[in-house]
């Protein structure tokens, strides 16, 4: 079994697209809704564009899966409900399913991991550091926890929502 880490964004619609992105991974990973770890959900600015807020989240996976099936199956949760297949990296979004870690893995295909927005964006890594606080980051050998100590928290502006699942 893989120990896998999933980054959830979405500001359209964002309490639909949450509560269906969350049934959907459950259902596509074959395990009870309360198998899954999740961190708080934040409300976060859109990054690199002008938009809508985002509501984001991490959550926590033990699957059997490769990661080059988990890659598939992120991508086909996301375009089953409404990603576009030609949309541009910075623009509005559904549902955005990103995998961060799996294991230890540190590769660059089919996903790079681990994920290069982890320590870039505070509605990745305030939320990892919730679910894995301990674990260490591949590279820096840092745990999460840490990181988040150590992130420049003026950066970017975050808040915790109340859950909508």
């Amino acid at each position: 079994m893989a120990q896998i880490y999933i980054s959830l964004g979405t500001n359209i619609d964002r309490e639909h697209y949450v509560k269906q992105g969350l049934l959907s991974l459950a259902k596509e990973f074959g395990l009870p809704f309360e198998q899954l770890t999740l961190s708080s959900l934040f409300e976060s600015e859109a990054v690199g564009f002008n938009g809508a807020a985002f509501y984001n989240m991490v959550i926590g996976i033990n699957c059997s899966q490769s990661v080059e099936q988990v890659a598939i199956i992120l991508r086909a949760i996301e375009f089953s409900h409404g990603r576009d297949h030609s949309a541009k990296k910075f623009s509005p979004r559904s549902l955005d399913l990103d995998l961060l870690l799996y294991d230890d893995l540190i590769i660059d295909s089919p996903a790079q991991l681990p994920r290069d927005e982890i320590t870039k964006n505070a509605f990745v890594l305030w939320p990892l550091s919730q679910v894995a606080p301990e674990l260490a980051h591949p590279i820096s050998k840092q745990n999460y926890r840490d990181l988040w100590h150590g992130y420049n928290k003026t950066s970017q502006q975050l808040s915790i929502v109340a859950n909508c699942w």
